[in-house]
């Protein structure tokens, strides 16, 4: 087994990792410079998926991303679930890790879904209260996400992009930008996408992630997206991916595929596509 040890992800693109891609990718990377998982995914104990993620782990540098820590949920973080995280970061040693900003708990219940917040000081402090937990509990820093929305809340005080840099500035997390969260938000809630990029604190972004949606109506006929990653990412979230580059700078990018995953020279094509912006950007 190579000692090999990545510390930081490459400003290049990525790829969630999918076991049926597993020799393609290792014979036929194209641009593909780095690879992410979900953390639920890999926290048993041996069998051929966590052979595998070992032995890409000393070939590429790895980003792991949970699904499931419900960093916005009333209730106390699980413990156990904290446990098997650090286990897997122990010895998978990966580059990046990263949450959403989300909630998928309540009391002894698990809801399969990504949930969003209010905007308000309370919450402020409750969700850096738990990523602040994260980091001591697995040793590193984490990236938190923002999410995908379909509803205003009443009560939010802040913007989102106020609400993370709060988050960051209290915990010293760093920040993930998942640009098709920002077009399916924006166009849910009728806000202007480049107007948002224009607020993120870009200086915190460790990650960008690219992905595709599913297009719905609502009851009133407006547009609804929803954020299914299982499409190829659309001519429009590509346009504001190169307006935050022009931001950012070069970021390491994820394209981000979960359902409906398709052979890898169509998920490498999206990886060549993400490169061809990249090279673009000035460092």
């Amino acid at each position: 087994m190579l000692d090999a040890c990545f510390d930081t992800l490459p400003p290049l693109p990525g790829v969630g990792y999918k076991p049926q891609h597993y020799r393609e990718i290792l014979s036929e990377p194209g641009s593909v410079a780095w690879l992410e998982v979900h953390a639920e995914n890999y926290m048993g104990d041996g069998g051929r998926p966590l052979a595998q993620l070992q032995y890409l782990s000393q070939q590429f540098p790895l980003s792991i991303h949970g699904v499931g820590l419900s960093i916005g949920g009333e209730g106390d973080l699980d413990r156990a679930h904290l446990d098997r995280l650090r286990k897997l970061c122990d010895w998978a040693k990966p580059a990046s890790f990263s949450e959403h900003l989300a909630w998928s708990t309540h009391d002894a219940h698990f809801l399969n879904d990504l949930l969003p917040l209010p905007y308000t000081e309370a919450t402020v402090a409750r969700v850096a209260d738990h990523v602040s937990q994260v980091q001591d509990h697995i040793g590193r820093r984490m990236l938190l996400e923002n999410p995908s929305s379909y509803l205003w809340f009443e009560e939010s005080t802040l913007s989102e992009t106020d609400f993370l840099a709060e988050v960051a500035k209290r915990t010293g997390c760093g920040l993930l930008l998942d640009v098709n969260n920002v077009f399916v938000s924006a166009t849910n809630l009728k806000m202007d996408p480049r107007a948002y990029i224009d607020a993120f604190p870009m200086e915190l972004v460790g990650e960008i992630h690219l992905g595709g949606h599913d297009e719905d109506e609502d009851e009133h006929g407006a547009p609804l997206l929803i954020d299914s990653h299982g499409a190829e990412v659309v001519d429009p979230v590509w346009a504001l991916y190169d307006y935050t580059l022009d931001h950012a700078g070069p970021k390491p990018t994820l394209i981000e595929w979960d359902t409906d995953v398709p052979d890898w020279p169509v998920l490498r094509a999206e990886a060549d596509r993400a490169a061809q912006a990249l090279t673009r950007v000035p460092a």
